[in-house]
């Protein structure tokens, strides 16, 4: 009897080391392990206070926030929940929003109307162009939709070429306003009607043998004159543009682009663009110009007209998809792209004309129904070019979280710059441990810089990453934003 109680008591131990094991493992699947699920880390690591030290950063300018997918807590949230100007990182709001909201095979319409159909090549009435706001109606897509149009027997238009940008708000956009800046293309304003991102582009050829500078504009404008003065001087090409004297003058129907100052030739061939004409008289002067190079003629004037409800519709072109867009926008931080997707969600979810408050609301309720309240939140245009617009490092922390749990994962991510690899952090963490393990979006402003996204740690794990500074000496923040991402990666 004693040989069997001993033995029973054995088979219970065995049965019931089995069942603890067994729940350790089901433990292990559905509950994320998280080293700092106690409380998160309320202090930053040291390499990174050390780099803010040493930049002259106080502690109490930043936001960061690091959580690993999965866990249940943040591993850093250090002044998590300040209210602070994003700068480009706003970006990814604005696109992870449209991405769910419109699609990634979302794309943009540019049509083209008549009165009656063409006769023996010409077209009696007016030629209307409507616009919905496509991002990326750059040069090459519009002369292929003029040649399209060439291509359907139109050779010369009669009647006037009236252009309906209705479908966004006018609104009272003053380029200027952010930075007195008004001719850097960053600074063009978000229009229905987008044409090549309304920039006339200059192309800086040096010629030794002639002891001069050729500029070339990428299209010739009438209505924009070319003064060349630069001076061709031997020396290192260094910052070439600070040793230009660039002068603009005139308004939105003519200008003037002076050029003075010194171009080395080890500087090569460089271009620089700019924005000096209004949406409705560049768009017009690019069609007059292209629509002449391909043998058309246009008899009347350019204005702006809604497209009467009996036109026809002659033609349609389609942008890129949104997925294409998206990556545009993030990998390159493009400003006038970001805010015409900003003004289509407007649209889209209030319906047109586009206006800056009906795309806030439609963000708002979007995050609002995924239960991501952001009290701070101030969205001004979407794309971070602002002095208005706040976020908190846990708020956008929380985003991206989010997500990583979205069927738009891959598009969104996939847009993200890759840490040395391509985009704004092509030059950043060359030769790291961390180098093409960080899909990071930037954002640069004077007295902001920040970073946010999400890296692949050496253990397999896959981390979200928010770094914001708002500080005078936030341009020296980069070796400290960049100890974080390798803190992140070697933990």
């Amino acid at each position: 009897m004693m040989v069997m109680s001993t033995q029973g008591i054995f088979e219970r131990i065995v049965l019931m080391r089995k069942w603890i094991a067994r729940v350790a493992f089901l433990i292990a699947i559905f509950v994320p392990f998280d080293a700092g699920a106690q409380s998160p880390a309320s202090h930053l690591p040291e390499p990174v206070a050390k780099a803010l030290a040493h930049a002259g950063i106080p502690v109490s300018s930043v936001g960061v926030y690091v959580h690993e997918i999965g866990a249940q807590r943040p591993v850093v949230a250090f002044g998590a929940t300040r209210a602070l100007n994003p700068a480009s990182t706003m970006k990814l709001v604005t696109t992870y929003g449209a991405l769910e909201l419109l699609g990634p095979a979302y794309s943009w319409n540019t049509e083209m109307y008549v009165s009656a159909p063409p006769v023996q090549g010409a077209l009696d009435g007016d030629l209307f162009i409507k616009g919905y706001g496509d991002p990326k109606l750059t040069l090459e897509n519009f002369w292929l939709l003029l040649r399209n149009l060439r291509a359907r027997g139109v050779r010369d238009i009669r009647g006037d070429l009236v252009l309906d940008r209705s479908y966004f708000s006018p609104g009272d956009y003053d380029p200027g306003n952010f930075d007195g800046e008004p001719t850097r293309p960053y600074n063009t304003g978000p229009d229905a009607l987008l044409v090549n991102f309304k920039a006339v582009t200059l192309q800086f050829v040096p010629d030794p043998d002639a002891h001069r500078v050729k500029v070339i504009a990428e299209t010739a404008l009438p209505p924009v004159r070319i003064v060349n003065n630069l001076k061709l001087r031997d020396g290192a090409c260094g910052d070439w543009v600070t040793r230009l004297k660039i002068e603009t003058q005139g308004n939105a129907d003519a200008a003037q682009v002076a050029l003075n100052g010194a171009y080395a030739p080890d500087c090569g061939e460089r271009t620089r663009s700019f924005s000096v004409l209004g949406h409705r008289e560049y768009a017009g002067a690019l069609f007059g110009q292209l629509w002449k190079e391909l043998g058309g003629t246009l008899s009347g004037v350019v204005r702006d007209v809604t497209v009467p409800p009996g036109a026809r519709l002659l033609l349609s072109s389609q942008s890129p998809s949104l997925s294409e867009i998206v990556r545009d926008i993030n990998k390159f931080s493009n400003n006038v792209m970001a805010r015409q997707l900003f003004l289509t969600l407007g649209a889209f979810g209030e319906g047109a004309p586009a206006t800056r408050e009906k795309s806030q609301q439609v963000v708002k309720q979007w995050l609002a129904g995924k239960g991501l309240a952001f009290p701070e939140l101030v969205m001004k245009n979407g794309s971070g070019l602002s002095r208005a617009e706040q976020i908190s490092a846990r708020s956008l922390g929380r985003l991206l979280l989010s997500a990583f749990s979205s069927p738009v994962m891959p598009e969104l991510m996939a847009s993200l710059p890759l840490a040395a690899v391509d985009g704004t952090m092509r030059k950043r963490l060359s030769g790291a441990d961390v180098a093409g393990h960080a899909h990071i979006k930037t954002g640069s402003l004077s007295g902001v810089r920040s970073i946010a996204g999400y890296v692949l740690d050496k253990e397999g794990r896959r981390a979200v990453v928010v770094f914001i500074v708002n500080h005078a000496n936030a341009a020296n923040a980069r070796p400290a934003q960049d100890a974080l991402l390798n803190w992140i990666y070697d933990r």
